[in-house]
């Protein structure tokens, strides 16, 4: 469950892009889309050194 949630808030930001680009708003998406992945890593990091 916790994959698919990923993935379809990669696809949002993706499309989400893709509608703003347009309209030069492109770098939003982009923006909300560096804090989720900075904070995924950031989280997955935390449970690995949980786990060792």
């Amino acid at each position: 469950m916790e994959k698919i949630i990923h993935y379809l808030i990669i696809i949002v930001c993706c499309i989400g892009t893709y509608m703003l680009y347009n309209k030069q708003l492109g770098a939003i998406p982009i923006l909300i889309l560096a804090f989720y992945l900075f904070y995924y890593v950031f989280r997955n990091l935390r449970r690995f050194k949980k786990g060792n």
